[in-house]
């Protein structure tokens, strides 16, 4: 299974962005009985979780992006989007996506910068 994951960007403070994940090659079965989550690493090398979507559909965001960014899944696609609008220099990192716990080789990551 390899994680794709596109749609990163620089963009200006409050603007939006959608990015998408593809776990490519993954077992449909296996797809669905995993939570799937979308990770961001600073240029400190720091890794946190930012947004996560379980079995049945339940989001949990971090306090850092909570009524700003939106998870979905499209389980058909395997397929996992992370839609972030109000950007914030802060959210300036390298966003992954993986399961919880991270099962599969991480992807390349997608950047998303937000210049201050």
């Amino acid at each position: 299974v390899r994680m794709v994951e596109s749609g990163g960007d620089s963009v200006q403070a409050g603007g939006s962005l959608r990015l998408s994940c593809l776990a490519s090659g993954a077992i449909t079965s296996v797809f669905n009985s995993k939570i799937w989550a979308w990770y961001r690493q600073t240029a400190d090398d720091q890794r946190e979780r930012v947004a996560q979507v379980s079995r049945d559909g339940t989001t949990t965001y971090a306090d850092s992006v909570k009524g700003r960014f939106t998870i979905s899944i499209d389980r058909s696609r395997k397929k996992v989007y992370l839609q972030m609008n109000s950007l914030r220099p802060e959210d300036t990192a390298v966003y992954f996506c993986n399961s919880i716990p991270p099962d599969f080789a991480w992807g390349q990551g997608t950047q998303v910068t937000v210049p201050s």
